[in-house]
C-alpha cells in the first residue's frame, strides 16, 4: 500500500499542534465542526447554512503542517465553506481531495474532515493568503505577494522538500513570475523545490478529475524519484 512519498507508515511525521489565530476586526477564528458535521468520515454531515457562509468571510485557518513534510500544498485561500467547517478544501465539488488520491498520495480518497491524517503521509496544507473569501479573485495583488513572502518564512522554519502552489495564476502574482507555468520552477523557495499545480477548484473547467489526477502523480514522481 502507498503511504505517500518518501515516507513509510512506521515513521509517519506527527502534526504539530496550531495555535488558534487571534480574533480581530476582519479575521475570526474558525472553529472545528460549528455546523453540526461528525467527523472523520463523509457521510451524514450538515451543508452550511447561507448564514454560516456568509458569517465565515474573512476567517483563517490553521495549517495543517509539522517538520520535514515531502510536500506542502498551498491553496491561494480559504472558501467560505472551508472557513465554515474549519477544514481545507472542503467545498463540495473542489476535487483536490479526489486528485490527492489519483496522484498515488493518499491510498484512498480522505474526506477534508480527515485532513489532520495528511502528515502521517509526508503531506500538509497551508494558503497563500490567510483570510477567507467567497472567490479567489476578491484578493488583491498586495495580498498575494504579502501571502508569498509569508510563505517563504513559513518553509524555512519547517523544511519541507517540495512546496506545491495549487493555481498558476496566484503562483505567478505572488511570486511576480508573469510567464511561470505549470510543473516544476526552476528557483527554489526557502531551500526547497517548487511545483505549480492546477486549481482544483470545480470552477476550473481546462482540467478534469482525471487530468488533474495526472498532474498530482507527475508531482509525486518527481517527489519520490
Amino acid at each position: 500500500m502507498t503511504t505517500g512519498p518518501g515516507r513509510g507508515r512506521g515513521d509517519r511525521a506527527r502534526p504539530e499542534p496550531a495555535a488558534p489565530p487571534t480574533p480581530g476586526p476582519a479575521t475570526r477564528p474558525a472553529t472545528g465542526t460549528p455546523t453540526g458535521e461528525t467527523r472523520p468520515g463523509g457521510s451524514g454531515q450538515r451543508r452550511p447554512t447561507r448564514e454560516e457562509l456568509a458569517a465565515a468571510a474573512d476567517r483563517t485557518l490553521p495549517d495543517v503542517i509539522a517538520p520535514g513534510l515531502d510536500v506542502l500544498f498551498v491553496g491561494i485561500n480559504p472558501g467560505l465553506w472551508s472557513a465554515a467547517t474549519g477544514w481545507h478544501f472542503a467545498r463540495p465539488g473542489n476535487r483536490f481531495w479526489p486528485a490527492l488520491h489519483r496522484g498515488g498520495f493518499t491510498p484512498r480518497q480522505l474526506h477534508p474532515s480527515e485532513q489532520d491524517e495528511l502528515p502521517g503521509y509526508g503531506l500538509g496544507i497551508t494558503n497563500m493568503v490567510a483570510r477567507a473569501s467567497a472567490r479567489a479573485d476578491e484578493l488583491t495583488a498586495a495580498e498575494l505577494v504579502e501571502g508569498a513572502e509569508i510563505l517563504a518564512g513559513k518553509v524555512g522554519r519547517y523544511r519541507p522538500r517540495w512546496v506545491a502552489v495549487v493555481g498558476v495564476t496566484a503562483y505567478r502574482i505572488g511570486f511576480t513570475r508573469p510567464k511561470g507555468g505549470f510543473g516544476p520552477q526552476p528557483e527554489p523557495l526557502a531551500g526547497a523545490r517548487l511545483w505549480v499545480l492546477p486549481n482544483p477548484s470545480g470552477l476550473n473547467a481546462h482540467f478534469t478529475p482525471a487530468t488533474l489526477g495526472a498532474a498530482f502523480a507527475e508531482l509525486r514522481a518527481a517527489a519520490t524519484g
